[in-house]
C-alpha cells in the first residue's frame, strides 16, 4: 500500500530570467504532489516552463534564472534551504536527473567505465575503484547492455543505448526520484517505447517515483499516472491520465491533444491550436490562454485563473466551469487520439 505522505511537494514555486527588457516569470505558482511509486507527468507546448519545473526541483539553475519564490518540499524538507553539502547528497542520491540529450549528457572522450565511477566515488568517497566497477557493471546489466561495454565510448553505442547508459548512470545511487527531462525526444517511436517499457520495469522493481517531462501528450497517458498540464508557465490542469485522454476540462489540453494524429482508425481533420505562445514580456490581464481560446469570454480578460476541483481528483484552471459556461462537447468529448484507440 503507497504512504499517503508526498514524496515530493512543490508549492508556489516561481523562477524568473534576468533579460535586458526585464525579469521574466517562466514559472508561475506551480503547485504538485508527486506520491511515492509514482509516475507524475508534466505536458505541454516547448517553452512553457516544464524544464524549468525539473531543474528547480533538481537545483539546477544558474543565472540569469532563479527562484524567487515558493518551496521544494522533498520528504518534509524544503531543498532550497539546503546549504552545499546537504545539496550534494540530496542530488543523485535522493534526487537524479535523466536529461533529454543523452550525447551531451555523456562525455565524448571519456569511457564509460570513467564516467560511472566519476559518479560513483564522488558520491561514495570510501568506495574502491574496483568496487565502483562492479557496481557499474550491474547497473549496465539492469538496462540490458553487456558489462563489457564498459570499456566504449559513447559514440560507439546507439541512440537508444546510449539513452539507457544515462538513465543507469542516474539510477546508480538508488535514487527514490527519478527526473526524467524529454528522455526521449530524439529517438524513433520503437525505440520510445523501449525505453519507456525498461524505466517503468525498473520502477516497479525499485519503487521510486518519476517526474516525467515531455511534449508528447500521447506518449504520456500511457506511462503516467496523474499528468500536469503546463502553458505559459502555469499548471491549468491536473488529473489522472485515463481523465486527460477521455475527458480533458481545459480548452488548452483539448487542443493539444487534438493536435496528434491518431495511429490507427479513420483518417479525421486535425484542429490544433490557433495562434502563438505567450510572450511573457507581455502578460495580459486574466487567463494566460485568452487569445487562442475558442471559449473566452468576459471574466477570462479581466480575473486570473486558479487550479479549482472540477470532478474528484481532477483539477482544472478555467472561468468556464465556475461560470457554468462549459458545454457537453469540452466536457466529455474525448481527444482524437482518444477515439481512434477505442476510449
Amino acid at each position: 500500500m503507497k504512504s499517503q505522505q508526498p514524496l515530493l511537494s512543490v508549492r508556489e514555486l516561481c523562477v524568473d530570467y534576468i533579460t535586458e527588457s526585464g525579469d521574466v516569470r517562466a514559472v508561475n505558482s506551480v503547485s504538485f504532489d508527486i506520491m511515492p511509486g509514482e509516475v507524475f507527468g508534466l505536458a505541454g507546448e516547448s517553452g512553457c516552463g516544464k524544464s524549468t519545473v525539473a531543474f528547480s526541483v533538481a537545483r539546477l539553475h544558474k543565472p540569469p534564472a532563479y527562484i524567487s519564490g515558493g518551496e521544494i518540499l522533498f520528504k518534509g524538507e524544503n531543498i532550497l534551504h539546503f546549504d552545499d553539502e546537504r545539496l550534494r547528497s540530496y542530488r543523485w542520491r535522493q534526487a537524479s536527473v535523466v536529461f533529454q540529450s543523452a550525447m551531451n549528457a555523456l562525455n565524448p572522450v571519456l569511457r564509460m567505465e570513467e564516467q560511472f565511477c566519476d559518479v560513483l566515488i564522488a558520491h561514495n568517497p570510501g568506495l574502491t575503484r574496483y568496487e565502483a566497477i562492479k557496481r557499474a557493471q550491474e547497473l549496465l546489466a539492469i538496462v540490458d547492455i553487456h558489462p563489457s561495454r564498459l570499456k566504449d565510448y559513447p559514440h560507439q553505442f546507439s541512440g537508444g543505448m546510449r539513452q539507457r547508459l544515462v538513465i543507469a548512470i542516474a539510477m546508480a545511487l538508488n535514487p527514490e526520484l527519478l527526473i526524467m527531462d524529454e528522455p526521449t525526444t530524439a529517438l524513433d517511436v520503437v525505440v520510445q517505447r523501449e525505453i519507456l517499457q525498461k524505466v517503468y520495469a525498473l520502477k516497479e522493481k525499485f519503487n521510486f517515483s518519476i517526474l516525467f517531462i515531455t511534449h508528447d501528450l500521447s506518449l504520456m497517458v500511457e506511462f503516467c499516472d496523474r499528468i500536469g498540464i503546463m502553458y505559459a508557465g502555469e499548471l491549468i490542469e491536473v488529473a489522472p491520465s485515463k481523465a486527460i485522454l477521455t475527458a480533458p476540462l481545459h480548452p488548452y489540453t483539448r487542443g493539444l491533444g487534438n493536435s496528434f494524429p491518431p495511429l490507427h482508425g479513420p483518417k479525421t481533420v486535425l484542429e490544433g491550436i490557433p495562434g502563438t505562445p505567450l510572450n511573457l514580456l507581455e502578460v495580459p490581464v486574466g487567463c494566460r490562454f485568452q487569445a487562442r481560446c475558442a471559449k473566452v469570454h468576459d471574466r477570462c480578460r479581466q480575473e486570473y485563473t486558479a487550479l479549482a476541483e472540477i470532478r474528484p481528483g481532477q483539477q482544472a484552471a478555467c472561468h468556464l466551469y465556475a461560470d457554468g459556461l462549459a458545454d457537453d462537447e469540452l466536457a466529455s468529448e474525448p481527444l482524437i487520439f482518444a477515439q481512434a484507440a477505442g476510449c
